[in-house]
């Protein structure tokens, strides 16, 4: 296995930043009646982290790291600050362009990673599941499944928040990423328009908690997926919004992928 940690420099967010990298060992051909030796290009997961986290916040409290090395899966892991991974205009930073393709176009060119569409992937926690459906739709053409582990779907709901001493409620902080919160609905930051406005959705895998605050809002997205006859599935199970839940289906999503 490799673990890379480092940084790397961007346009679209006009500095570098950090990511992680966690590549299998194996991933060597041998060509038929030759000894020459050919890398094989690795099937890739964009995973997102959520609020408050870091490029390193998985590899500290999951243990994917080893799945990805028994699965020969690569990941990548960048570090989205508090971005939702959405462009913000005003500030001249732009997650979701960075996330969607030059992530992709940087880290493709560093290591062995393939490029087809049906071998590149994005799946999120929390925060990040809010970004992986976010981008995975917009980026479309890119990533062929999509996987939310108690996605954070709040975009219907934080036009009416207040309580600005709570940064989960605060109106002020949704306002520094998303903009003018009464033009978020049917934008490219509303999943369900984007579902509406695209004739080519990749597969979707959800999975969150019972008691999860955010299992509600979860099940709902579920309903409209089902409503727009799009290819998805939901695992709910007993479980709340904890690095637990995420660590055991978060390997399940991956499961579907090899």
């Amino acid at each position: 296995m490799v673990l890379f940690r480092g940084d790397v420099k961007c346009k679209s967010l006009q500095r570098r930043t950090s990511i992680s990298v966690i590549l299998p060992s194996d991933n060597i051909h041998f060509l038929q009646d030759t000894e020459e030796i050919v890398p094989q290009p690795y099937k890739t997961l964009y995973l997102l982290h959520g609020l408050y986290g870091s490029d390193d916040i998985f590899l500290a409290n999951t243990s994917i790291q080893k799945f990805a090395e028994d699965n020969g899966i690569a990941i990548v892991i960048p570090c989205g600050e508090n971005s939702f991974y959405v462009d913000n205009e005003k500030a001249h930073v732009y997650y979701g362009e960075y996330i969607g393709q030059e992530l992709l176009d940087i880290t493709r060119n560093i290591f062995p990673l393939s490029d087809k569409r049906e071998d590149t992937y994005i799946a999120g926690f929390s925060m990040g599941g809010y970004g992986a459906i976010r981008n995975g739709l917009k980026y479309s053409q890119n990533f062929s499944k999509i996987g939310m582990i108690s996605a954070a779907l709040i975009t219907d709901d934080i036009v009416n928040y207040t309580d600005d001493n709570n940064v989960l409620r605060s109106r002020q902080f949704y306002e520094s990423v998303f903009g003018d919160l009464n033009k978020l609905k049917g934008s490219d930051m509303d999943p369900k328009a984007l579902i509406e406005n695209n004739s080519d959705i990749p597969d979707i895998f959800m999975a969150c908690g019972e008691d999860d605050f955010l299992f509600d809002k979860n099940m709902e997205f579920y309903e409209f997926l089902n409503s727009k006859n799009v290819n998805g599935q939901f695992i709910k199970a007993q479980g709340e919004h904890t690095w637990e839940f995420c660590d055991k289906y978060i390997k399940e999503f991956i499961k579907t992928l090899i």
